[in-house]
């Protein structure tokens, strides 16, 4: 059995320019949800995200935004590492913290 060519003349080419344009576009999407996290830390979290994290409903837009304009593993990735960030800033600060009471 003959393979017959792709006759709508699709290519197999990768355009790096809209796979550049694209990752940006998801890394402000990222970047704007995550300031909203710090922006409005003060807030009760409710919405629950992927990889425990949670967040005020005041986000839950540019939430939406993020997870949309990028791929699901790198919305995963992203979340665990801000987690993981958070995380050990806040055993520094309580380190900080205990260092002045002493």
């Amino acid at each position: 059995m003959a393979f017959e060519a792709d006759s709508s003349g699709g290519s197999d080419e990768v355009h790096t320019d809209v796979l550049s344009e694209s990752r940006q576009a998801c890394y402000k999407a990222r970047d704007a949800f995550y300031a909203c996290m710090e922006k409005e830390s003060d807030k009760k979290p409710t919405e629950i995200a992927s990889v425990g994290l949670i967040y005020p409903a005041e986000c839950k837009a540019l939430r939406a935004d993020y997870a949309k304009l990028c791929r699901a593993s790198w919305v995963k990735h992203f979340d665990r590492k801000f987690c993981q960030n958070s995380r050990v800033q806040r055993l520094l600060d309580d380190k900080d913290l205990r260092r002045v009471e002493v």
